[in-house]
Formats: structure tokens, sequence, C-alpha cells
């Protein structure tokens, strides 16, 4: 197995657009208001105290959260604080329900990934992945650097880090397939980066190759299931793979997901509406649900 770990060969992974360091300054400017916001919801904090935190003018933050999250501060704040998450599972809503109630826009059409997927052998899995090529790269996305990995039949990984933790991602994911060969190919996964963040409906599914034991893949076909704006427990997810008494252990698959966001683990929540951990942090679990309630309350064409 080659396990390309030096600076050099990090680099090389990465697409021009991933060295250009603007992106990964607004994901850090979002991230620290998310994170505030979070921490200190009760107090309403405002958009000029916002501001002041980071740096910018209001004038400023509010155009480029807007721009990032389909929404404002404030919007983002009354469609992700825990109270809310409580919601969708009391009132059965959907984000696109309560987006009505919070005075956002009215819906546009709903972007959601079409994917077909399909699941790796088990022998593949319980080999380590030996005699499996995984191409991978790094690329920019509106939730900080993304390192996609696939194979020749689709993709098998996908996760998040912060500008300068490339290479301790890379590890986290490759220990997971330790016997397998892996390839820097930044123009074989860019495709997959593009189609996955797409702001139009695409014509061709988005392929998933599910590595994993029967147990986990059970799960991760589960959570395909849950659309955009939807939410769901871990508990209610175990009924739904026909193990009700597994929750436990379905939250321990929910946890080894190896395909963040495509197959949305960030829409797990805890029964008492706590939205639980969340392998790539929960700021940006919080960044992923907002940033879908955007979406949906965004207005047609825009």
């Amino acid at each position: 197995m080659s396990l390309p770990l030096s600076a050099a060969d990090l680099k090389h992974a990465m697409p021009v657009a991933a060295t250009d360091l603007t992106a990964a300054r607004d994901y850090d400017v979002v991230r620290r208001v998310i994170e505030h916001i979070s921490e200190n919801y009760q107090e309403q904090p405002n958009l000029e105290t916002l501001a002041d935190l980071v740096g910018l003018s209001p004038f400023h933050l509010q155009k480029l959260f807007t721009r990032w999250a389909g929404l404002s501060p404030k919007g983002f704040l009354q469609c992700v604080t825990l109270d809310h998450a409580r919601r969708l599972l009391e009132g059965g809503d959907s984000i696109l329900d309560v987006s009505y109630d919070l005075g956002l826009s009215g819906p546009g059409r709903l972007h959601d990934l079409m994917v077909n997927s399909e699941a790796m052998s088990p022998g593949s899995y319980k080999s380590k992945g030996s005699g499996l090529t995984i191409s991978y790269g790094f690329h920019d996305s509106p939730f900080g650097i993304a390192l996609v990995m696939a194979t020749d039949r689709g993709l098998c990984g996908l996760s998040f880090a912060d500008a300068g933790n490339e290479e301790p991602a890379f590890a986290d994911m490759a220990r997971r397939w330790p016997q397998a060969d892996f390839v820097a190919a930044p123009d074989t996964t860019a495709p997959f980066i593009n189609k996955i963040f797409a702001q139009t409906e695409v014509d061709q599914p988005l392929r998933v190759v599910l590595i994993g034991t029967d147990f986990e893949v059970r799960v991760w076909d589960a959570l395909l299931g849950i659309p955009m704006g939807a939410a769901t427990t871990y508990s209610s997810l175990a009924d739904t793979i026909g193990k009700p008494k597994a929750a436990r252990a379905v939250g321990g698959a929910v946890g080894r997901n190896p395909i963040s966001f495509v197959v949305p683990c960030h829409r797990v929540i805890g029964k008492s509406g706590g939205l639980t951990g969340y392998h790539w942090g929960l700021t940006r679990k919080r960044a992923i649900l907002g940033w879908e309630a955007g979406q949906i309350a965004r207005p047609e064409g825009n």
C-alpha cells in the first residue's frame, strides 16, 4: 500500500482551485460565527455583535454569510438552534414547513442529490481494501476543504478538514482501508465534488460505493432515505432497518459513515432533540443543516 503522507504529495493531491485560500477564509469566518451563535443562542446575538467578533462590517458579514448559506445569520440562528431540532422531532415539521413560520423566502425547487448506491463485496471489506485502488483529491467545498475518495465504481469516501489539516484528514480516512492503494488524482475526483455541491439538478445520479460490514451498509443505505429538510433519531433508524433494539449499534454505524454529507448522517439527532456527535465536528454539522435549510428556502432561480 502506498500512503502519500508527505506535504509535497498532499499538495499534489489538491487542484489549483483549492490552493486559493479565499474559500477557506470565508468558511473560517462562517465557522466562527456559527460557533458563537451555537454557544450563545439564548442571548440572540445581533448582527453587529457577530460582525465585531470576526472583524467585518455588519454589511459585509451579512453579504458573506447570506451568499454562503442562502440565508442571513439571524435566519440561520432560527433554523439551527437545538429548539429547532426539537421542533422537527416533536411536531414532525420539515425545515421547509418551519421556514414559513420563520418568515423565510417561499419554497424554491428542492435540490437534493440523486444517489445510486451499491455495496462492495464483503470480501473487500474483510481484506481491509487489499487489491483496491482508491483515487483521492482535496477540493474546496462550502464546509471547508473536502477530501474525496473514489474507486472505479464510484464515490467511497468524503470527509472535511480545515486548512492545514489535510494530512490528518487523509490518515483518518486511509486507516479505514489500510491495505488499499491510494493514488493522488484530483482530476479524477473533481467531477464528484462538482456534482455533490451542484446548485441545479444533475442529469446523472451520483454513484456511491459503500464499503463496510453488512450491518453498517444497511444503516448507511437507510440514511440515504432521509430527505433534505428532515431529521430522524437513532432509535427510528433502528426501526427502519428492522432492528428496534439496536439503537446503540446503529449509532456506532452512523459514526463510522465514510461518506459525509452524501450519506446524510448529519440528519440524525438525539431523541431529546440534541444534535449529538459528528465525526467532523458539531459546528460543521450545524453548518450543513443550515446550508440545507438555505437551499430549501432559496427562491426558484436564485
